[in-house]
């Protein structure tokens, strides 16, 4: 537990769900406490990632710290999705 940015995680390092249990981090004031699908990464201006997961029960939207002992694999997984299901056939980059 002495990886960057696991003092503070609200994820599983395993499988990158997590629970909607904040309204402001750490405030565990959501009532909805249904399960967060980690549906995306993000990167922030110093480099960083953060994992955007959303609420299975009330559909909203969370930014995450992605920490330093996070599953690699599932990391990189997310984070390529766009590339292996584009929002086009892959066949009109021939055209281009």
């Amino acid at each position: 537990m002495d990886a960057p940015g696991t003092a503070h995680r609200n994820h599983c390092p395993n499988c990158l769900w997590s629970r909607h249990v904040d309204v402001v981090p750490g405030d565990r004031a959501a009532e909805c406490g249904a399960a967060m699908e980690a549906v995306a990464i993000a990167g922030r201006d110093d480099g960083e990632w953060t994992l955007v997961h959303r609420c299975r029960g009330c559909h909203t939207l969370k930014a995450n710290r992605v920490a330093g002992d996070d599953n690699p694999l599932m990391l990189m997984r997310l984070a390529v999705r766009p590339l292996a299901r584009p929002p086009f056939p892959l066949e009109w980059l021939s055209r281009v």
